[in-house]
C-alpha cells in the first residue's frame, strides 16, 4: 500500500474487502474508514470549494472534513465509520 496512512504495528483480524471509487481494497476487521481509505490513498476526497484534495482534519467526528459518499448515495463520516464487508466508497479523487 502506498497511502498517506502506514500501520505502526501489524494488525490481526479479518480481512474486510471494499472498494475505493471502484478499485478493490482491502481493511481489517476494526479498521475505521478514513484510515482504511489513507491505507491506500494519498487525500480522502475532493474539496467541494475548490480544486484541492481533502484528508480529513480533526479525526474525531467533530470537523465535517471526511464526509465521502457511498455507491448508494448515502454520506458518511470516514472518520467515524467502520469499514464493512463490500461497502462501495465514492471519493471523487481520480488517482488517489
Amino acid at each position: 500500500m502506498s497511502g498517506l496512512f502506514r500501520r505502526l504495528a501489524p494488525r490481526t483480524g479479518a480481512v474486510i474487502p471494499f472498494t475505493i471509487d471502484g478499485a478493490p481494497a482491502e481493511a481489517r476487521a476494526g479498521d475505521l474508514l478514513l484510515a482504511a481509505i489513507l491505507l491506500h490513498r494519498r487525500s480522502l476526497r475532493r474539496f467541494e470549494f475548490g480544486s484541492g484534495e481533502r484528508a480529513g482534519y480533526c479525526l474525531m467526528g467533530a470537523c465535517q472534513d471526511c464526509w465521502v459518499a457511498l455507491a448508494d448515495g448515502r454520506r458518511v463520516r470516514a472518520c467515524t465509520t467502520p469499514v464493512e464487508p463490500g461497502m462501495p466508497v465514492v471519493t471523487g479523487v481520480a488517482d488517489g
